[in-house]
Formats: structure tokens, C-alpha cells, sequence
């Protein structure tokens, strides 16, 4: 696509960011999780599995779902920074979401994390491989993480007891922001962190083409807001 001068212009320069390699989680079920980095002309389809949620209220589904949705169009549209986006998959269907960007070489900054079907911690698998992702892959020195529901200040806030810095505003507002240091990563990622590399050709064939869920059944308040 060529693109003019005036559109250029519009487009932030791209910091070179080591990939996201795949890897597999077996769940508690038995079931295969692949987890692996999207490229950006993959955005549009990722976004249809996401539209279905922005009116979901419950759990907040709604607020995270519409921004996810407005984060990717910024990442597809050129408009946001050295953004990224990791999918979970089972069998092919997409289950979980998670979003972030680079702030600079030593600071990552959390977006979100969407679980697409519940009951199996697929959001906290997803989370660690974006922490994983920040700390192990590329290096950095600290995440700036925000929540948006009580869930998510549990999981992430208590549970990695992250480092609270009000003095510092995190560009999605909300709670004042909290750090994950990579002390303490080290310190909780043996008890969060799973998966195995690499992952079999045939299963990593089945997130190739992520499928849309074709029911959110599990998600509370769905079939009262879809109707």
C-alpha cells in the first residue's frame, strides 16, 4: 500500500520489538491453550470477536471490551505506539484477549486482558504471558497496570502484590496505577507463569486462523444483553 506524505505524518515511528514466541498451556480440563502474538492486518477479525461484548455490563465487560476494541483499531489504524496483542486459543476458538505497548525500553504499559470463556483461568495465564512477554522477552524493567473491575484489582493488584505508585498516571485513568517490578516477577512467576516451547506444528496450525466463539454463554449478563 503506498501511503502519502500527509498520512505518514499521522503515523508514530515503530520501536523493533522482539516477537512473542507461541507456547501451550494444558488446563485443568485436559484442553490445549495456545497463546501467540497477532500480526496487524489480523486486527479486523480479532475485533469481531470482541464487538459482541461492548454491551455487556456485567463484570464490566462493557468498559474493557469497548476499549480493547478501540486499542486495536488504534494499532491497526497506525495510531498507537509500539502496541501488541496476544490470543489464547482451544481448538482453534479464540478465549482471551490481552493488549499492551512499550512506553520505552525499561517501561511496559498494560492495556487489558478479556477472557471470551470462563471457568478456566484462561485471563490469568493470559496475563502472565503478557507480563512474560514484558519482563523475560523484551527486557523491560517494570509494567504499569491499571484495573477496571474489582476481579481484575484481585487478580492483578493483590495477587502479584504490585508496587503502588499514585505519583504515576497510567494513560488509561481509573485506580491510581500500580507496578509489577521485575522483583517481583521473579518473585511470583514460578506460581503464574506456564506453558511449554516449542508448540507442535499441527496444534499451532489450530491458532493460525483463530475462529470466532460462536456462543458467549459463560460470560454473565450475555443473553440478557444480546437479546
Amino acid at each position: 500500500m503506498i501511503v502519502d506524505k500527509m498520512e505518514q505524518s499521522l503515523r508514530p515511528v515503530e520501536t523493533p520489538m522482539a516477537p512473542y514466541p507461541p507456547k501451550v498451556i494444558t488446563m485443568a480440563n485436559g484442553q490445549k491453550l495456545v497463546i501467540r502474538q497477532i500480526a496487524r492486518e489480523e486486527v479486523p477479525h480479532i475485533l469481531e470477536a470482541v464487538k459482541p461484548l461492548m454491551t455487556v455490563e456485567k463484570d464490566f465487560y462493557d468498559i474493557v471490551a469497548s476499549r480493547i476494541y478501540s486499542e486495536l483499531l488504534g494499532y491497526y489504524r497506525y495510531r498507537v505506539k509500539d502496541e501488541y496483542c496476544l490470543i489464547g486459543t482451544i481448538d482453534g476458538v479464540i478465549v482471551g484477549i490481552v493488549n499492551g505497548r512499550l512506553v520505552d525500553d525499561k517501561v511496559g504499559m498494560s492495556y487489558h486482558t478479556m477472557t471470551l470463556r470462563q471457568g478456566l483461568r484462561i485471563g490469568a495465564q493470559l496475563f502472565a504471558a503478557k507480563m512474560e512477554y514484558h519482563l523475560d522477552i523484551l527486557k523491560q524493567e517494570e509494567v504499569w497496570i491499571v484495573a477496571e473491575s474489582p476481579n481484575g484489582f484481585k487478580r492483578w493488584m493483590i495477587e502479584y502484590e504490585l508496587e503502588s505508585r499514585p505519583e504515576t498516571w497510567h494513560e488509561l485513568g481509573g485506580v491510581p496505577t500500580y507496578v509489577l517490578t521485575k522483583a517481583l516477577w521473579e518473585k511470583h512467576k514460578g506460581e503464574k507463569l506456564a506453558g511449554r516451547r516449542p508448540v507442535k506444528e499441527e496444534l499451532l496450525k489450530t491458532a493460525d486462523n483463530p475462529i470466532l466463539p460462536e456462543t458467549y454463554a459463560q460470560i454473565p449478563g450475555y443473553k440478557r444483553c444480546a437479546k
